[in-house]
């Protein structure tokens, strides 16, 4: 029956190909599809019968290929994650591939889903560049740098017809194609009209990476956002006023090109300043052409506001703004808050606790941002996310030659990065023992050994660290070192979880605004928002209210456009926690409890999941 099937679905391909008929269902989709299905045969000679994974490069290569893309990487992160944690339940992985189509960063599903994913090797190292694999999401979507979904059998090669992909391509700082995000599923019951809902979140997803890419490229400039593409253009300028910089939109709208930038055009071509205040506060400008017409449809555009993101100057009088912010009306963090100015600029630890999606992150950034040290880098790292076998080698960095596939000139590693800034170590519970050890000695001596060095780097960095889990406990249990708990915790800062906080009517309608700002919310929706407990907290509140603002019929929220699963009020075990042991659970059990096996088809090494099965209590 399937090689029937298949034989039917390569008939297909080349009568569509060959323009004898257009048997393609979407009639929106069809022209692209049967375009690309025309490359295929005609340009690249892909057999659509041809059977087998994908190529998989092997991780020596996956190393070498990442490099360029390691601060994209870095700075799509976290928007990576909370796509992986709205579409995980449905089922969906999430990849980011570079320009080649090569996958850099995965997030698998659930253990029911997972499976087949990693059975077809769609994972980090796997490339889907359409003159290999033929029409697929990630591949067709690199070639044409436009967003599409592929639907099934709209996919080239038979072999691939179980599988949905939805891919955005994601444009860099300046305009250039640097890879793309893709979300891929394989349920069946999944309709094209709801993928085409998943693509318009990917989209928007990506559209957010591009501007943290930007303004982390121009962190030491300042940043105009443009009016038009939902106001996404960015323009990046000097204290002369001279762009350094714009993105893809702005460059569109503005019609700036390298060798404009290049010149150092003068800002006030393009914007009128309506005033001279100082940078530190905002400015009401207006935008126009190179030619000096409005930028607009016969009249002056809305005005925008110019923001500062360069530290370097001109910080606000009040440099704990950010702070107070996120503290809102809560009485346990105004008074967290007050202890942090209280402490100033002094070099005291913070530890940051509470549940995953509180914003542990949003909070160091913050704390970062009120010290004196906002004047250089905030480097951050997710312990839980690295393999242990990478986290020695991103932390504390090597020389060249340190080990097989090190790079030739070797790396300083995130601690010497954040020299005299801050370093932010996320899931600070997941890090193992041997590099607690190492970490401990950083703190008490000043001094980094990289690997392969014969002398120590001498280093000055404030120390965040973050974790859901409790770190007195497992210091008593043994299983974090209770020295550097009690370095880490100069001052512990308990982040509520949102059910918690006293103010969370007004973080709702705060968070309604920013991410459904054309819309407004029924009585209805209100009251379910209201009386919700969000285990996944701000960040499932962000999740529910972006998703809704793309289904909202006329403007209007109802209850109707609202994902809140069924939840009894408990804090849930985090997503990520439960995921990971479910997935080590079956992996035990497929080998009948033999950890060596049940490590490499995991693609872990044996110490690492050794120390998970001990973390997560599961018993051999």
């Amino acid at each position: 029956m399937a090689s029937l099937s298949a034989s039917n679905h390569v008939a297909r391909v080349l009568s569509v190909a060959n323009q004898v008929t257009d048997r393609l269902a979407d009639v929106d989709a069809s022209s692209r599809i049967a375009n690309s299905w025309r490359r295929c045969l005609i340009s690249h000679k892909l057999d659509p019968a041809r059977q087998g994974p994908p190529q998989t490069l092997t991780e020596v290569e996956i190393r070498h290929v990442a490099e360029p893309m390691e601060e994209t990487i870095r700075l799509a992160t976290p928007e990576l994650d909370d796509l992986a944690r709205v579409l995980r339940d449905a089922g969906y992985c999430v990849n980011l591939a570079d320009a080649n189509a090569t996958m850099l960063f995965s997030r698998l599903p659930g253990e029911a889903d997972a499976k087949m994913f990693l059975d077809w090797k769609i994972y980090t190292g796997s490339n889907f560049a359409e003159t290999f694999e033929g029409t697929n999401g990630l591949g067709t979507a690199l070639a044409e740098e436009k967003p599409i979904l592929v639907h099934r059998d709209e996919h080239f090669r038979a072999q691939w017809h179980m599988f949905s992909c939805a891919v955005a391509p994601l444009f860099d700082q300046a305009g250039r194609l640097a890879g793309a995000v893709n979300i891929t599923s394989c349920r069946e019951d999944i309709e094209r009209t709801a993928h085409q809902l998943a693509l318009a979140v990917t989209m928007e997803a990506t559209r957010r990476m591009e501007g943290a890419i930007f303004r982390g490229h121009f962190r030491n400039a300042w940043i105009a956002t443009v009016p038009g593409d939902g106001g996404r253009g960015l323009i990046a300028y000097d204290d002369d006023r001279r762009i350094v910089g714009a993105c893809r939109s702005a460059r569109a709208l503005l019609g700036l090109t390298d060798g404009l930038i290049a010149s150092g055009i003068d800002l006030s071509r393009y914007i009128k300043f309506d005033h001279h205040a100082a940078r530190g506060a905002d400015e009401m400008v207006e935008l126009r052409r190179a030619d000096g017409s409005p930028l607009g449809q016969g009249h002056v555009a809305p005005p925008l506001r110019v923001k500062s993101h360069a530290p370097r100057r001109d910080v606000p009088a009040d440099r704990f703004d950010a702070l107070h912010r996120l503290a809102g009306r809560d009485p346990g963090l105004i008074r967290s808050v007050k202890r942090l100015r209280s402490i100033g600029d002094h070099n005291l630890p913070v530890l940051l606790h509470g549940e995953t999606g509180v914003g542990k992150d949003v909070f160091a950034r913050a704390i970062h941002a009120a010290s004196s040290r906002a004047r250089n880098n905030y480097v951050a790292l997710n312990c839980a996310a690295m393999p242990e076998s990478l986290i020695d080698a991103e932390l504390f960095g090597y020389e060249a030659g340190a080990f097989t596939g090190a790079r030739r000139d070797g790396s300083r590693g995130l601690i010497v990065q954040a020299d005299g800034g801050t370093l932010f170590l996320d899931e600070i519970g997941d890090m193992p023992i041997a590099l607690q050890t190492r970490l401990l000695r950083v703190l008490e001596n000043r001094e980094v050994w990289p690997l392969g060095a014969l002398k120590p780097v001498a280093v000055d960095i404030r120390l965040i660290s973050a974790t859901h889990r409790d770190l007195g406990r497992m210091a008593e249990e043994g299983a974090f070192r209770a020295d550097l708990y009690f370095r880490l915790r100069g001052m512990e800062v308990h982040l509520p979880a949102l059910r918690e906080r006293a103010d969370r009517d007004d973080i709702i309608r705060q968070i309604a605004r920013e991410e459904a700002p054309n819309c407004r919310l029924s009585d209805q929706a209100w009251s379910q928002l209201a009386a919700y407990p969000y285990p996944g907290n701000m960040r499932q509140l962000r999740h529910v209210l972006r998703l809704a603002g793309c289904t909202a019929e006329s403007g209007v929220i109802t209850d109707a456009d609202l994902d809140l699963p069924p939840f009894g009020g408990r804090a849930a075990e985090p997503d990520i926690e439960a995921a990971e042991r479910a997935a080590i659970v079956e992996a035990l059990r497929k080998h009948s409890g033999r950890v060596t096996e049940a490590a490499r088809a995991l693609k872990l090494s044996r110490a690492t999941l050794y120390r998970k099965i001990k973390q997560l209590k599961i018993s051999l």
